[in-house]
């Protein structure tokens, strides 16, 4: 049995990892496990951030929050909650596709760079972190950034961090501003295109000066699995627009105006909307109770569709489509497929492609991240033996990219 150490300080943390360069052990860190399939590589030791839990500082006038990095993610929204306030990257739960259990953590959502639908207009979640505090490999405590927006020094090492999936320190603290939540919120919905004509449609609402928050589309294969079967038939591209109630309504009847040349348009009110882009955020059409293989892959927005398009003829794909249809949820009907969907990938213009599930066996034996050039991962290999000399964080890679 894999042996777990779950220290209940930052100062006892930097003790067992300086015990662990010693003797060379091996960790694999872990927040509320809950965002990987992969598997403990033999010899090595997981090391919790569960303990390390509690809100350090909230300033809901700054718009600013540290908590402890094993801080479970609905604690933090709880305490959000009560002042109107949010996550402005909406990291999302893979529970559902992954089928795994626990309760995810904030530090496993920096460590991640987990992003959801406002992803293309608020950025991820590195783009919200302000500092941190870590221990390197050497069990070295270090204070990065700062407790305010104004304060950016130590910034690159921040951001460094946050994507870094536990490769380079245990995460102990982190720092980051918030936005207020939306009065209100609705969704466009443009029926029956497909998806060259949906990324038509999304690129001209994005031009638009109406603020679209979330720009998604649904094909006709996953459309009935959103919303609790709310979503008129056809295909379905879907627009966010939130704020205050008065400007909704005036941007919601600019945008339909619009959308109508493209194809018929409903709308969804607050309720329904929230729900959906959850699904949407969660890649809810996938969390099917089977290990059949799921990609999540990052490209141009007009390059997604192009890419499934492409894989369409070779092999059997179910997919839809966030960020602009710059994120593709893809699924294979059989096996992973990586060199196609990575020849592919680089023929409609480069991205990134991230398997997220398979079954263990073939987990195993597929690069599960987007490999990299040879002088981006020389460079990764130089900030690895800067952090973590002794190489005791078993990682699944560096860094997760746009994703």
């Amino acid at each position: 049995m894999t042996p777990i150490h779950e220290p209940l300080s930052e100062e006892g943390a930097a003790r067992l990892i300086q015990v662990a360069a010693l003797s060379r052990t091996p960790f694999v860190i872990r927040g509320g496990g809950t965002r990987s399939l992969a598997a403990v590589p033999d010899g090595a030791d997981v090391l919790s951030a569960r303990g390390l839990s509690g809100i350090v500082a909230y300033n809901p006038a700054e718009m600013t929050m540290t908590v402890r990095a094993g801080t479970p993610l609905e604690v933090v929204e709880a305490a959000l909650a009560e002042r109107r306030q949010m996550l402005s990257f909406e990291p999302n739960d893979l529970r559902g596709v992954l089928g795994t259990s626990g309760i995810p953590t904030i530090g496993g959502v920096f460590a991640t760079n987990a992003a959801g639908p406002r992803r293309f207009v608020a950025g991820a979640a590195r783009d919200s972190l302000l500092g941190v505090r870590f221990v390197n490999g050497k069990g070295e405590v270090v204070k990065a950034g700062g407790r305010v927006m104004k304060n950016v020094t130590g910034l690159d090492l921040v951001k460094l961090l946050a994507g870094s999936h536990g490769s380079l320190a245990l995460l102990t603290e982190v720092t980051f501003r918030l936005l207020p939540v939306p009065e209100t919120a609705v969704t466009i919905v443009v029926s029956d295109l497909n998806d060259a004509e949906a990324a038509a449609a999304m690129a001209t609402a994005m031009s638009m000066t109406v603020e679209v928050s979330g720009a998604a589309h649904l094909p006709e294969s996953v459309r009935g699995r959103f919303a609790g079967g709310a979503l008129p038939d056809g295909a379905a591209t879907v627009l966010r627009l939130e704020g205050l109630a008065a400007s909704v309504a005036v941007r919601r009847e600019k945008l339909a105006a619009a959308m109508a040349t493209f194809g018929v348009v409903s709308t969804l009110d607050a309720e329904p909307t929230r729900r959906l882009w959850r699904e949407i955020r969660d890649g809810a059409p996938y969390a099917d109770g089977t290990p059949r293989p799921l990609w999540r892959v990052s490209a141009a927005p007009v390059a997604g569709q192009q890419l499934v398009a492409a894989l369409r003829l070779e092999t059997g794909v179910d997919a839809f489509y966030d960020w602009q249809g710059g994120l593709v949820w893809l699924r294979m009907e059989a096996d992973p497929e990586a060199v196609l969907l990575r020849r592919y990938l680089k023929a409609v213009g480069g991205g990134h492609a991230t398997l997220l599930r398979a079954r263990p066996e073939v987990l195993a034996a597929t690069e599960t991240f987007q490999p990299q050039a040879e002088a981006v991962a020389a460079l990764q290999s130089r900030v690895k033996a800067s952090f973590d000399p002794a190489g005791l964080f078993v990682s699944r890679m560096m860094a997760e990219g746009r994703g």
